[in-house]
């Protein structure tokens, strides 16, 4: 899907509205948006009331078949770094310039967030989203303040900063501008081709060893990634990326992420043998997470999208996941445990070593130095 999507933006936050409900499903190929991810828009939980949909006899839950258009509204935020003490990640601070992500990922974790601002974690989390435009202005303020302490800043963690509306507004290009001009080190998690736009300032970063990029390669099968990414990359076009990084002198890494029972973790050799063909230095996977709606959302998607096989991947995921179908334990969210999450790990760290993806490096965190405020920041101390 390339990025040229309708998208209407204005300014505010988004209220708390009525759930999409989907009705008059007949097959499994119901409630299927060319384009779109999410099969369901489930109510945001924090809603206090709910809403049931009645036929009046006018046809009034007819589906409307046209594609939703994406709506970007603007977010006013005091900060822009967000702390996290979570000992299962590998960075400590990160920043989202987007709330929502236009690819549709049918399993994305950061769904439930929607949920928050009043917007349903299903077809809002993708059709309705929002952004910080001030995002570049509050980084800069906040690596001047005196207390601040450099560690790598982690770009991509809850939605992909790469997501088709970034063409429109360059938030994401803004704030590497900043790391660049301040010598502070940056990590990308994508699986969008668009971060090739910015390979003039990712190259000057990488010449002080200061990004390290990673590109998130779901499946080598193009139909597979349409259905359940339906926004994304290609996976020939982040292999290309992968390769472009690396000939820029860029390192690129690649995440096979998620890993799914039964559905796409066979490929993890040949997800991480395309990588290393491509130019990757190093390698990262993880299973699915299906936390709060995503369970649901995911259950429905596959249903509709692959009845045959459905009730065999969710038992194979609840095999992982102690019979569940989540488990938000430390440790466990990222690999799972039991027999089948054991081979995994083994078949992953084994292909790793074989392909040689254990070069990454850490970043240099001593170069960080805040350049002179301009004129008219000294000035505003008068």
């Amino acid at each position: 899907m390339s990025d040229s999507s309708p998208i209407r933006i204005g300014p505010g936050q988004p209220t708390r509205a009525a759930p999409r409900t989907l009705a008059g499903e007949s097959s499994s190929l119901a409630g299927i948006r060319h384009g779109r991810g999410a099969t369901l828009s489930p109510p945001d939980r924090f809603a206090r009331h709910q809403s049931s949909p009645v036929d009046d006899g006018w046809d009034s839950l007819a589906e409307d078949e046209s594609a939703p258009r994406t709506e970007l509204t603007f977010e006013p935020a005091r900060t822009i770094i967000t702390r996290n003490e979570s000992p299962d990640l590998g960075f400590d601070r990160s920043i989202n310039a987007y709330r929502g992500c236009e690819h549709g990922c049918i399993y994305c974790f950061a769904r439930p967030t929607h949920a928050w601002i009043g917007l349903s974690p299903g077809l809002d989390f993708e059709t309705r989203l929002t952004c910080k435009p001030d995002a570049a202005r509050l980084l800069e303020r906040e690596l001047r303040h005196p207390a601040y302490r450099v560690r790598p800043i982690a770009l991509g963690t809850n939605t992909d900063p790469y997501q088709p509306v970034e063409r429109r507004m360059g938030l994401t290009r803004a704030i590497l501008t900043v790391l660049d001009r301040f010598s502070h080190p940056v990590t990308i998690v994508t699986k969008s081709a668009g971060i090739l736009r910015d390979l003039d300032v990712l190259k000057a970063l990488a010449a002080r060893n200061l990004v390290r990029v990673s590109l998130s390669v779901t499946t080598l099968d193009p139909d597979l990634a349409r259905r359940m990414e339906p926004r994304a990359s290609t996976p020939a076009r982040r292999l290309e990326a992968i390769s472009a990084l690396a000939a820029a002198g860029i390192p690129a890494s690649v995440l096979a992420a998620p890993m799914i029972p039964a559905l796409n973790d066979h490929e993890l050799e040949a997800i991480l043998a395309a990588a290393a063909g491509a130019g990757a230095c190093d390698a990262g996977y993880a299973l699915l997470r299906l936390p709060l709606e995503v369970a649901p959302l995911f259950e429905d998607w596959l249903a509709r999208h692959y009845p045959d096989r459905a009730h065999h991947v969710l038992q194979r995921i609840r095999a992982v996941r102690g019979g569940k179908l989540n488990d938000s334990a430390f440790g466990r969210r990222g690999r799972g445990h039991g027999v089948h999450a054991d081979l995994l790990a083994q078949r992953f760290t084994r292909a790793r070593r074989a392909l040689g993806l254990t070069r990454g490096r850490p970043l240099d965190c001593t170069r960080f130095a805040p350049p002179p405020p301009p004129p008219e920041a000294q000035l505003s101390l008068f």
